[in-house]
């Protein structure tokens, strides 16, 4: 039998920079110039496996062939015979998702979808398949197949607890084209997140704490993934270093590798000097920290009190000491935030000295406890209830109304950090100072300059529409509000 398990691309900016507003009038330059960029930047700063879909194309099940279709790079075989389809998907890309499994089913195949927003919204996707897998599928998707097998595929697949992560299960790349990615070296440790963002839907999804695979099982999965792909390794966990006598052993077991790596940590690595010192002997070389507001008050207000505002500069700095280079994902628009922000964030950036900076508009994402206040506040700017109107971008489109802040200054503050911040001049500043992988910190930095200057573009297209509409909703969304005289933004 054989099983098609499809990525669907965003329709937006994510993976490849494209316009919100396809109706929006250019030049036939910018065209030219964006599909261009959009293919290289996808190629070279994006593409890397859906993780999901390896873990699934994993599973042997005796008589089942599964491969992957990611549409990043793939047309869909429509043409061809399928037992069955499946496809990921997530709230910022549903419609997109949704559409593949229509044209499937179209043609008689079978599809199940499952995913992050299958997870949290189980019964609005109950019409666009034949069968739901809600939660993590690790346990679920061998089931799946031999139901599959049996000619008895059931309409919802649930397990009642979360996978045993100690159970081995070795990821297999048989289903994909290393050649096509940057890399194809992912591995995941653990799932859960301590915390409890706003923002966020990790917790909600995957539990409030850490679950972790045995160090012994990872170790084995680096040294099996080297024999087919020696290029840099990305451990994908949303906070590495949460358990701190965890992440010590398993990277000082991974010193011998000589590999090189990036990840994902909390800033708080900074004060974990036996975590740090791992880091770095094992072949750390890039880590994104989620650090968001550069005060107490912007945390706060979304429950992240992990980041410590007055250790913050000390902590990014300790990292980069220890040879590691920063990626500094803010975001601009929380709830203590107001119009002095913006040149607080670029203070920041400028005295941590961070390699690569990334100033994200706060999204409130259905299912979070942000979307929930926010839509209770009445300050969303799209139907609650319109799971297509949330599409995820590269900070092209405002989604909630600032709290302390016009949407006209808002937008216009944003996009005069994001043109500071983000020249060629910067770009091979950073690319100098870098203490690690300097091509690949000018990569992003350059690469940089072309994504924020369409996030501009979109957000000045959002703007200028949004003032075209009835006098009641601009007034309702205050864009005539004017910033008292002390808080303009001017760098």
């Amino acid at each position: 039998m054989r099983v098609l398990l499809v990525f669907a691309r965003s329709a937006s900016g994510v993976d490849g920079p494209r316009s919100v507003f396809g109706d929006a009038p250019v030049s036939r330059f910018t065209k030219f110039k964006d599909s261009v960029l959009q293919r290289l930047i996808q190629r070279a700063q994006f593409a890397v496996p859906p993780m999901a879909l390896m873990v699934l194309s994993s599973i042997e099940v005796e008589g089942v062939e599964q491969r992957i279709c990611d549409m990043r790079f793939d047309e869909l075989p429509l043409d061809e015979r399928w037992d069955l389809v499946g496809i990921t998907v997530h709230t910022g890309a549903a419609r997109e998702a949704f559409d593949v499994a229509r044209r499937f089913r179209a043609r008689g195949t079978k599809v199940v979808l499952g995913g992050p927003h299958v997870t949290l919204f189980p019964d609005l996707c109950a019409n666009e398949a034949d069968s739901l897998v809600i939660g993590e599928a690790d346990d679920l998707w061998r089931v799946v197949l031999e139901d599959l097998k049996r000619g008895a595929l059931k309409a919802r697949y649930q397990s009642d607890a979360l996978p045993d992560l100690s159970i081995y299960r070795p990821v297999s790349k048989r289903a994909l084209d290393i050649k096509r990615y940057f890399t194809t070296n992912l591995i995941q440790t653990s799932r859960g997140c301590p915390y409890r963002c706003d923002f966020c839907n990790v917790y909600v999804m995957n539990g409030n704490r850490s679950r972790h695979r045995p160090i012994e099982h990872v170790v084995a999965e680096v040294e099996r993934f080297l024999k087919e792909d020696k290029r840099i390794f990305f451990f994908v966990d949303d906070t590495i270093n949460a358990d701190r006598a965890y992440a010590t052993e398993l990277f000082t077991k991974l010193i011998p590798y000589k590999i090189q790596w990036v990840g994902q940590a909390t800033t708080l690595l900074g004060q974990q000097p036996e975590v740090l010192e791992a880091f770095a002997k094992s072949g750390c070389k890039g880590l994104l920290l989620g650090i968001e507001g550069v005060t107490d008050a912007a945390n706060h207000s979304h429950r992240k009190f992990q980041n410590k505002e007055n250790a913050l500069v000390r902590n990014v700095k300790a990292i980069r000491q220890a040879g590691i280079c920063v990626y500094g994902s803010f975001i601009y628009g929380l709830d203590g935030d107001t119009l002095e922000t913006p040149r607080r964030l670029y203070d920041f950036i400028e005295e941590t000295e961070i390699d690569v900076p990334g100033i994200n508009v706060l999204r409130p994402i259905p299912g979070t406890a942000l979307f929930d206040r926010l839509a209770a506040e009445g300050r969303l700017m799209f139907p609650k209830d319109d799971i297509y109107a949330f599409r995820y971008s590269w900070g092209q489109e405002l989604l909630c109304k600032p709290k302390n802040i016009s949407i006209e200054d808002f937008i216009e503050s944003y996009c005069d950090l994001t043109k500071k911040l983000f020249t060629f001049k910067n770009a091979f500043k950073r690319a100098l100072n870098a203490p690690a992988i300097p091509h690949a910190i000018l990569m992003f930095n350059l690469a940089y300059i072309q994504m924020y200057g369409l996030s501009r573009r979109d957000l000045r297209q959002q703007l200028s529409r949004l003032k075209q509409t009835s006098p009641e909703r601009s007034r309702s969304f205050s864009l005539d509000a004017k910033a008292s005289p002390n808080s303009a933004f001017r760098l």
